[in-house]
């Protein structure tokens, strides 16, 4: 059985998604805090959803295909082709790399992992952009070791932000109740505690149980470190409105169990990972927003 110090050194280690690569020294250059880390974020990246109503930035059709990089490497490399300054300091709204709120984490997760704070993406539930509603999110949870627990943050919310959407909620130790991971979510749509209605992405109309289930899968391969976009689809995850027999209903059961205490379920979690086709992210995934296969890299995935 896997110890808590194996799981913890499991999420420092830089994978696929999260590793510096050639520009490994830049991340550990930085400051080795949370909170400064958080804001270090907040200077690299902007919001294409959001880029023109709270930054005034317009954001150019060619720079959309920002938000469609996935490993940190790559990210790095347009925002220094943008700008080649430290990371460190803060970009101009419009020389930040254009991404949503998962570009935001996994830059978090990367530098907290450089800086030796164990670090993992989770994707799931914000409650807090529009009242009554969870919209599908994603969010970094980090080991707080003076607490001796797992934090959430969510780098995404600069002071814009958080005066845009009046949040007043510690962005670095987010409520469990205001971010609700994939399992979670999962179960209380499940149960009927929540309407799966209320969970999605609203702008496009995408909501529903079948939606969860997609996010369950999501959350698996990042708890495994292999850290995917939200629109990337592979194995398991259903096709919208998709019904789901109870085959399926029994299976997204079981990844939700799993999900909601990862660090007990861990060696589960890596065994399920490994073997099941469905879950485990393969060569080539599907690129549900521009509507067409990618392949992935996949060799850094660590055993």
């Amino acid at each position: 059985m896997t110890t808590h110090q194996e799981i913890l050194d499991f999420y420092l280690q830089p994978a696929t998604m999260t590793s510096g690569g050639r520009h490994a020294s830049l991340l550990e250059a930085l400051p080795r805090d949370a909170d400064v880390l958080a804001q270090i974020v907040q200077g690299l990246v902007i919001h294409e959803s959001v880029a023109s109503s709270f930054y005034g930035v317009a954001i150019s059709d060619a720079r959309r295909s920002e938000a469609h990089l996935r490993p940190v490497e790559g990210m790095i490399d347009r925002l220094l082709a943008l700008d080649d300054a430290p990371l460190s300091v803060a970009r101009p709204a419009e020389r930040r790399l254009v991404g949503v709120c998962h570009h935001f984490v996994l830059f978090l997760v990367a530098m907290l992992r450089a800086k030796g704070i164990p670090a993992r993406a989770r994707c799931g539930f914000g409650a807090y952009f529009n009242p009554g509603t969870f919209e599908e999110h994603w969010v970094c949870e980090y080991w707080d070791d003076a607490d001796g627990r797992w934090a959430l943050a969510d780098p995404q919310f600069d002071e814009v932000w958080r005066t845009k959407l009046k949040i007043k909620h510690d962005i670095l130790d987010l409520p469990r109740d205001r971010f609700l991971v994939a399992g979670d979510a999962w179960v209380q749509g499940r149960t009927g505690k929540a309407d799966p209605l209320k969970f999605g992405i609203f702008e496009r109309a995408r909501r529903g149980l079948w939606f969860i289930a997609g996010d369950l899968v999501r959350d698996v391969a990042a708890l495994n470190n292999m850290e995917m976009l939200p629109w990337d689809v592979w194995g398991a995850i259903p096709s919208p409105d998709a019904p789901l027999d109870e085959e399926a209903l029994a299976f997204f059961d079981q990844l939700a169990l799993l999900t909601q205490a990862p660090d007990a379920s861990f060696d589960e979690l890596r065994r399920l990972y490994e073997e099941e086709d469905g879950v485990r992210v393969p060569a080539t995934v599907f690129n549900a927003l521009l509507n067409r296969p990618e392949e992935i890299r996949v060799e850094g995935r660590i055993e």
